[in-house]
């Protein structure tokens, strides 16, 4: 494998040109934008489609301070020359982030929002050392650069700068906001949305009737609509995963994979690259998420053997699975599991989503897991339903989700068990009450969220949880005897201990033989031989489960 200077964790366009670090070129999304002439631009995307370069390489581009020419050289746009003599660091430009803003309570949140400003206000204080700066603007410049601003000017900072940059510069004004919604997503989640919402609709009025815009674009996950964020708009263009306009601008296409992989010469990964990071369907285009495409190639550099993993999996984003998961029926149980299978489901998706109804409708939350990356749109020829009008076939993208969507079914019948009554159920074991036992078990099998194809460790998992958290010690697949039993479970006060062999069919009518399989087993192995001098109470069980059944025998 040759190795690549790979970017991972790098979102600044001029940092990864003028530190040779492999770019993929997406500077076909100037002259995108710049054709469409839209007053407003907003682009939503899941996280990690490369917004936030996408926002950093359009900012080295524009802004009038830079000289970007070699940063661009041997790149798509640099082959427009009319195009960039016109544009290129042509225009005052104002780059702002939001991605930062988030606390506890709208105090600290709103404080940290502050410091953006102060952070974006220090970087322009030359503006106040021009003539035509009124001491009105010159005193709120002040207060908001030192992160004093009253509520009414933080609101107006937008409006005040992008005017007094024009002032200076005597042209119209770029301004471009990466992940607007990030402030309002974090409200909703602690319990301030109103508050901070009220906050960011004053921030926004920039986009509106400001006669020192020459245009914006604005990037984010959901699209605000209902709270009217953008109405009043003028021009205003809206571009989302399902429409085609730009979305080979965001995730990386086929050929840009195959060129990748042929960089680092490591084509016999692609694959794996594209079972675990391909399968997005974005408007008419195929698209891998580059963040894990990236990550992967990196470890691949520092170990050839290494395997696919889930790069999302310890994000906070994924909360939003737990949360559904959370608030899940028995039609949203249903269609998880189809989705975990490998099947589409049907559902109406709403683009126009507020964080505050998320969860007032079953197919709020299905758009919400579409439009963050968790599902996608099936292809025509990965579904045979015929579609009703405003609906779409969803499914999980690839493996590296469907893994997420596992684990966290996992965890939530972890913590949900505890909550549960489990006392029938333990006396029956300790009773050696095997009828008992296989009807209790029947009970939380059927509560279950079942994934994927039933696997042993699905049921291994299922016993373990059962146990953890109700004041015993639970051993899952440890060795034992001449072999490994399942799962043990031990009353060290009460002296006795539980072993159980699970086996799992894919028949029904072998439940039964099955069942006394893992019996055999346990007799054959030995595996209750090493209590026989520490516990009173030995008691073994072979389970065998074929889907949400199981049956229970006692040795």
């Amino acid at each position: 494998m040759k190795a690549l200077n790979i970017p991972v964790g790098i979102s600044n366009f001029e940092k990864i040109r003028n530190n040779g670090f492999y770019y993929v070129d997406k500077t076909g999304l100037i002259e995108e934008l710049l054709k469409t002439e839209a007053e407003v631009t907003l682009i939503t995307r899941p996280r990690r489609f490369g917004k936030t370069l996408g926002m950093s390489m359009l900012e080295s581009f524009f802004d009038i301070r830079k000289n970007s020419r070699k940063l661009f050289e041997g790149l798509e746009i640099a082959r427009q020359s009319e195009l960039c003599s016109k544009w290129m660091n042509q225009y005052p430009t104002v780059s702002v982030s939001f991605r930062q803003v988030d606390g506890l309570n709208f105090t600290s949140a709103y404080d940290m929002l502050t410091m953006v400003f102060a952070d974006l206000y220090n970087k322009h204080l030359y503006l106040l050392e021009d003539s035509h700066v009124t001491e009105f603007q010159k005193k709120t410049f002040t207060n908001i650069a030192h992160g004093c601003g009253s509520e009414k000017e933080v609101k107006s900072s937008l409006v005040l700068l992008t005017t007094m940059m024009q002032q200076h510069y005597g042209k119209a004004v770029v301004l471009l906001i990466d992940e607007y919604d990030v402030p309002v997503a974090k409200a909703n989640a602690h319990g301030y949305y109103n508050e901070m919402l009220d906050v960011m609709k004053g921030l926004l009025q920039a986009l509106k009737d400001n006669q020192a815009l020459c245009f914006a674009v604005v990037t984010g996950c959901l699209k605000i609509a209902k709270e009217s964020i953008f109405t009043g708009t003028n021009n205003f263009v809206s571009d989302t995963i399902t429409d085609s306009r730009l979305n080979e601008y965001f995730g990386f296409v086929q050929s840009e994979v195959d060129q990748i992989l042929a960089d680092a010469e490591t084509e016999d990964q692609a694959e794996n690259i594209r079972k675990w990071y391909d399968g997005y369907h974005f408007g008419d285009f195929d698209v891998y998420c580059p963040w894990d495409v990236m990550n992967y190639l990196l470890e691949l550099q520092h170990n050839p053997q290494a395997k696919p993993v889930s790069y999302w999996k310890n994000t906070s984003d994924n909360a939003i699975i737990r949360s559904f998961i959370d608030h899940s029926g028995s039609s949203i149980t249903k269609k998880l599991e189809n989705l975990m299978a490998g099947e589409t489901i049907v559902q109406r998706v709403d683009e126009n989503l507020t964080y505050d109804y998320l969860h007032s409708s079953e197919d709020n939350l299905w758009s919400m897991l579409y439009l963050t990356g968790y599902l996608t749109k099936a292809r025509n020829e990965q579904t045979d339903e015929v579609l009703p009008d405003g609906a779409i076939a969803l499914m999980i993208p690839n493996e590296e989700i469907r893994d997420i969507f596992e684990t966290t079914v996992i965890q939530w019948f972890d913590d949900s068990t505890r909550k549960w009554n489990r006392t029938v159920l333990f006396d029956a074991v300790w009773n050696g009450d095997s009828v008992n036992l296989t009807k209790e078990m029947n009970i939380l099998l059927r509560r279950t969220i079942s994934y994927h194809d039933y696997k042993e460790d699905f049921y291994h998992a299922f016993l373990a949880g059962i146990f953890t958290g109700a004041g015993y010690m639970v051993d899952s697949n440890k060795e034992h005897g001449e072999g490994r039993s399942d799962v043990v479970v031990y009353d060290p006060v009460n002296g006795r201990v539980a072993i159980f062999e699970a086996k799992y069919t894919k028949n029904q009518e072998k439940l039964e033989s099955t069942c006394n399989t893992a019996l055999q087993q346990i007799d054959e192995r030995l595996y209750a031989k090493e209590y026989e001098d520490d516990y009173d109470q030995i008691l073994c069980y072979g389970i065998s489960f074929f889907k949400k059944r199981c049956l229970v025998k006692k040795k």
